[in-house]
């Protein structure tokens, strides 16, 4: 199944150009949509001489065999495991090459594009050239047209669009063409994009049933309030670490959401001695800080929830940096965060999305005035990110270009944990997804999140302690306030390290559930990865304690026991664990999670899936054993 409204086609012949044209070869469809998303409508055909800024992405050399080099350097059997890349290294093996630039730029001026209107950007990534509109449609062969949205909103597309045969293994994509980009969020005509990601209650947000009302003696009560102790206890996680200046981990804010410090030295002073006085380190990406005019749990929930659990179990004596990004006005996506820790990612495949990523400087009323951040922050080794999108929310081209920069950090030894979803099987909001692509509360189709279906990060789910069960008892899936986001990917294909697992799970348990509502096709990237404790958080937020739901609690917890699997390979001089879901899901690692067998993961109408012996569509491979991994991964080069 394949919801979303455009396909790639690159063999269907348009015909030759006539004898008055340039000699070139004959021209074929590079892309068509198949229908126009809901709520849009063509109004008419766009006039002939606007000027259209048309950006052709061309090609990276090499990027077809980005998941094998990833793959190579990841494996715990292959004899590169561990020798990760520079950042040069990984800049200059994707770059475009320059018969990618001359193929594109020779037939733009062969068509009778003057030389000095076309502009090729530093790392060649992109071409691009502000044609009239009667000009891209006779390079392209199509007709633009004038698309009127029901809230109000005009946007610029053609139905299909063709290249000659010699350019098109030159070019990705060429916009503004078949894409409507998300630039409505498709929920019933709402609007929204990319860089809502920070704003009060959208994509994937914590969840609270309020105060704790009453005195937590923590061990023992675990089942009612999760502390850091109950976390130790449940992962095995009694270390301290010893190569803290060699070490990095950091967590992603999204302004407006910012955490207290007031908010940890409370938590500090109750269950977490070694922070007092302790604060994370701020890195302001596009103006981001640690904002304090707006407050309350939907605006300080999350990034306290994640500072105050990830600082506490790496202990005070490693440092964790907070990146911030964006600013009061316009926000920030994964995009504008992905840009700041690899500058080659700004123009990589034709640049941001100016209708879904912020553009800096921003220039409104108290917005940050300087440069847009490019390759100006060192990546830490193990980031985690408790936000997400579905993956409807955004064109395939658009999640695949981002997929493919998280498999560049991982050549450089990074470790990208996203939450996996708060809705089960549903989407953010318990939206589904409909036959034409769209999403709504009375969908009936399975509405799998984004980024943890790109196969080159680790998704992370969300399991509890059951009511009236103890820490030294086996977890179950999260079934209190959320469910565990988990699923199939409709974008990603299976990488090949799950594919063991995976094809275990939907021969020995498969869904009993019609084809149409779920991708059955049993060739997509299942998620999540693994999964952590995600239910009665006990955080500090506004001056007081509250309890806090939600895979957001899931991947700050598993990016802290990583970073500390870390802190005992540096110590021994060994390489950081890097990009771990190959490692993770070898026969060498068996049987070294806690696994989930009990829970599921409802949503659409439906009980989701089901926990099952081994990987599971709710829990991934289960809970991290600490003592288990670190042993193991001590063994590993």
């Amino acid at each position: 199944m394949r919801p979303f409204f455009f396909t790639l086609v690159a063999s269907i012949s348009y015909g030759l150009l006539t004898a008055a044209e340039p000699l070139l070869s004959p021209y074929s469809l590079h892309e068509k949509r198949t229908s126009i998303p809901a709520g849009w409508s063509r109004s008419r055909r766009h006039e002939a001489t606007s000027i259209l800024p048309l950006r052709f992405a061309l090609k990276q050399s090499n990027i077809e065999d980005i998941g094998s080099y990833l793959y190579d350097i990841s494996h715990p059997n292959s004899p590169n495991y561990g020798n990760h890349w520079s950042a040069g290294e990984v800049a200059s093996k994707f770059a475009p090459g320059d018969e990618s630039v001359s193929a594109v730029r020779d037939w733009l001026v062969g068509s009778g594009i003057e030389a000095e209107r076309i502009r090729v950007s530093p790392t060649k990534g992109w071409i691009q050239l502000n044609a009239t509109v009667e000009e891209a449609e006779q390079l392209l062969r199509t007709e633009y047209h004038v698309y009127s949205h029901q809230t109000g909103q005009d946007h610029i597309a053609c139905d299909a669009y063709h290249l000659p045969a010699h350019v098109q293994p030159h070019v990705d994509f060429v916009l503004p063409s078949v894409h409507f980009d998300a630039k409505l969020s498709r929920r019933s005509g709402v609007e929204g994009s990319a860089r809502e990601v920070g704003q009060p209650g959208y994509g994937i947000t914590p969840k609270t049933t309020g105060r704790v009302s009453t005195e937590v003696t923590e061990l023992e009560q675990c089942d009612e309030y999760i502390t850091p102790i109950c976390l130790r206890t449940l992962y095995s996680l009694e270390y301290v670490p010893l190569a803290t200046e060699k070490n990095s981990f950091a967590v992603v804010e999204y302004t407006p959401q910012a955490y207290l410090q007031s908010d940890l030295q409370l938590f500090a002073q109750n269950y977490s001695q070694d922070l007092i006085g302790k604060e994370p380190y701020m890195v302001s990406i596009d103006g981001g800080y640690a904002q304090t005019e707006y407050q309350g749990f939907d605006y300080n929930g999350e990034s306290d929830l994640d500072l105050q659990y990830g600082m506490t179990l790496v202990t005070g004596k490693q440092q964790v940096t907070l990146y911030q990004a964006g600013d009061m006005v316009e926000g920030a996506s994964f995009n504008n965060f992905l840009d700041a820790i690899d500058g080659s990612y700004c123009t990589f495949e034709g640049g941001d999305d100016y209708s879904q990523d912020s553009e800096y400087p921003d220039t409104e009323p108290g917005g940050y005035l300087g440069p847009q951040a490019c390759g100006t922050v060192t990546p830490a080794y193990v980031i985690s990110t408790s936000y997400g999108y579905d993956e409807a929310d955004l064109t395939p081209f658009y999640a695949e270009r981002q997929c493919a920069e998280y498999a560049k950090l991982g050549l450089m030894g990074i470790t990208i944990l996203y939450s996996s979803g708060d809705d089960g099987v549903a989407g953010n909001d318990d939206y589904c997804l409909n036959p034409n692509g769209t999403q709504t509360a009375d969908g009936k189709i399975f509405n799998p999140s984004f980024p943890g279906t790109c196969p080159y990060v680790t998704s992370v789910g969300a399991t509890q302690v059951n009511p009236n069960s103890t820490v030294f008892e086996p977890e179950s899936a999260c079934e209190q306030v959320i469910y565990s986001g988990g699923g199939f990917s409709n974008y990603f294909a299976m990488p090949e390290y799950q594919k063991e697992a995976v094809d275990y799970y939907l021969t020995t348990y498969p869904p009993q559930y019609p084809a149409d509502i779920w991708n059955s096709t049993g060739m997509s990237r299942g998620f999540p990865d693994i999964a952590a404790n995600g239910a009665n958080y006990v955080v500090a937020i506004d001056g007081e304690f509250e309890l806090v739901y939600g895979t957001s609690c899931s991947s700050p917890v598993s990016g802290a026991i990583f970073t500390m699997i870390n802190d005992a390979r540096l110590a021994v001089g060994k390489s950081p664990i890097g990009f771990i879901n190959p490692t993770i899901y070898s026969s060498e690692f068996a049987g070294l999670f806690n696994d989930i067998t009990t829970g599921t993961n409802p949503g659409c109408g439906t009980a989701g899936y089901n926990t099952a012996p081994g990987w599971d569509p709710v829990t991934g491979l289960g809970t991290p054993n600490f003592a288990k991994l670190v042993e193991k991964w001590l063994t590993l080069p």
